[in-house]
């Protein structure tokens, strides 16, 4: 196997979106460190296979600062030998059962906080300080939803956490400007994907969940994607040369 040349950080890839984001990274030469609750159990021998490495830590990304500690003293530790390019993709988030705000109880309001916006956050900063003074090509990849750039009644705390996602991102390149290797930044909207968060969606009671229809209406009309199709396209955007151009985007445009 050639030595490693490229760097990714993925969480919430033991399902859905976030597991085929997993197995379309796995390339030749590549690292890949997934940081989930649960473990895709053959994803270290699919990344063998296609010449790579793959780690699992299963983390609860609902108290993220040990998790970011972790990260950053593992990358101090492991240093940027053999690396061209380091990229964190932020994919694990929560959607709380549909419903009116106050519906909601207090627990199931912080763990989708923690997990969709803080834990991003404090990732990014890991990333910037375990990878400091790296002379090579640095990617945060926040994966966001339209739902963050209009509301959608019943789910107020998914929609408050990708609209904080973007402006992190658009703050966080700000930040960036003028940095001899700026950590470019990117949240960006991947469409609508046919996986678990889908179901949930178009499942709910259409008495607590106004736009319970169109989510099932959507499902019938087959205009989802599969994730193994978002993925790809997802990877893609992730490697194009002008990455980071626009801080905030939406995949179809």
């Amino acid at each position: 196997m050639q030595s490693t040349q490229r760097f990714y950080i993925l969480t919430g890839a033991s399902r859905g979106l976030g597991r085929s984001l997993a197995r379309a990274l796995l390339k030749p030469g590549i690292e890949l460190l997934c940081l989930s609750r649960g473990r895709d159990e053959g994803l270290e021998d699919a990344a063998a296979a296609a010449g790579g490495v793959a780690t699992q830590w299963q983390v609860d990304l609902a108290q993220p600062a040990a998790v970011a500690g972790r990260l950053q003293a593992w990358l101090t530790e492991r240093g940027p030998d053999g690396l061209e390019l380091v990229a964190l993709v932020n994919n694990a988030a929560l959607l709380e059962q549909p419903g009116p705000i106050e519906s909601q109880s207090p627990q199931a309001i912080e763990a989708g906080l923690a997990v969709g916006l803080l834990a991003p956050m404090l990732l990014s900063r890991a990333l910037l300080l375990g990878s400091a003074g790296w002379e090579l090509d640095r990617r945060l990849l926040n994966i966001s939803s339209g739902l963050g750039r209009r509301p959608l009644a019943g789910v107020a705390t998914y929609c408050a956490v990708k609209a904080g996602l973007d402006h992190f991102t658009r703050t966080l390149a700000e930040e960036q400007q003028g940095q001899a290797w700026p950590l470019k930044a990117v949240s960006l909207a991947p469409g609508i994907i046919d996986t678990g968060m889908q179901v949930q969606l178009r499942g709910s009671d259409a008495r607590h969940f106004a736009a319970q229809p169109v989510f099932e209406n959507l499902h019938h009309s087959g205009v989802l994607d599969s994730p193994e199709a978002a993925a790809a396209k997802l990877v893609a955007w992730l490697h194009l040369p002008d990455f980071g151009h626009e801080a905030v985007a939406d995949i179809r445009d």
